[in-house]
């Protein structure tokens, strides 16, 4: 009795086994195969139209913020507060286009695309919301300044009024 049950055991495994096998590997197929498209999107423009440029966000703290403008004169800073914000106090040279106002994808377009761009805002919040208007506008190398205007005065770098 015992021979039997473990014939029907054996018998019953590989069926089940033969069954599962192809479904158990056909997700992996696809994994696998879906892989390389992947990365090559990552290393091609992000944007769609042929007028726009390749999109970049790089998110940097205040010291290497700092050192980015030091070192290139091709880094303008955006500076996406209110008015009334920016005359506070502001980085050096900040061009401000507020983010709440209803004008703000226009005149953002205005500014020169061939630039790389430092964009802040007080703490980061308003500023990454504008990371999408920036990349529909077709600008290039975006530096996004971590926890914004507030890590900036908090780390002791320049301030101008």
């Amino acid at each position: 009795m015992t021979l039997p049950l473990i014939v029907l055991g054996v018998f019953c495994s590989k069926a089940i086994m033969r069954l599962f096998i192809p479904l158990l590997a056909s997700p992996l197929f696809l994994l696998c195969s879906c892989s390389e498209p992947a990365a090559k999107a990552d290393s091609q423009t992000a944007s769609q139209g042929s007028n726009k440029t390749l999109w970049r966000v790089q998110n940097v703290d205040p010291s290497t913020a700092q050192k980015l403008l030091a070192e290139s004169s091709n880094i303008r800073v955006l500076d996406v507060r209110t008015p009334e914000e920016f005359a506070e106090g502001h980085i050096e040279g900040a061009v401000n286009v507020d983010f709440k106002a209803a004008d703000f994808a226009g005149n953002v377009a205005k500014l020169d695309k061939s630039k790389s761009y430092l964009v802040h805002c007080r703490s980061g919040n308003r500023s990454g919301k504008s990371l999408a208007v920036l990349e529909d506008k077709g600008f290039g190398t975006i530096y996004h300044l971590n926890e914004g205007f507030n890590a900036w005065k908090a780390s002791g770098m320049p301030i101008a009024r």
